[in-house]
């Protein structure tokens, strides 16, 4: 009686038996089984690892072309920046370093109570929120 094996391991199964140079590497000790379904877990079958072991395509989906002509996601990554608003990133980066410091003034208090010979420089007040009794 055979075991239910996970759909994705059927899958990879059905791959390797349409791509016969998988068990030619394997066997020539470049690559473990394991080290194979992770790479084709994780990248797909479309991925230019395959096309490098000689793994024929069996289907182009429109993701790879797309990413081939816009190109490596750095490029991606520098559009995006130039497309932004500098002074809404002003603004966000301004919020985050307001919200850092209320984080460090916790932290701080709490190091405070642990570490009596902290010597507190006379700039930092001494809670970083005012309260006040009504």
């Amino acid at each position: 009686m055979q075991k239910n094996l996970h759909p994705s391991v059927v899958k990879f199964k059905e791959f390797v038996k349409n791509n016969p140079q998988l068990i030619r590497e394997v066997r020539n000790g470049k690559s473990t089984w394991q080290d194979l379904y992770e790479d084709w877990y994780l990248l797909g079958e479309d991925d230019k690892r395959w096309k490098s072991a000689g793994v024929k395509s069996t289907n182009t989906s429109k993701a790879d072309t797309e990413a081939d002509k816009k190109g490596d996601w750095m490029s991606t990554i520098l559009g995006t920046v130039q497309k932004m608003d500098p002074d809404q990133i002003q603004h966000y980066i301004n919020n985050l370093s307001q919200a850092l410091g209320a984080i460090q003034g916790v932290i701080s208090q709490f190091q405070g109570n642990k570490q009596p010979n902290q010597i507190k420089t006379q700039n930092e007040p001494k809670h970083p929120f005012s309260f006040r009794k009504d």
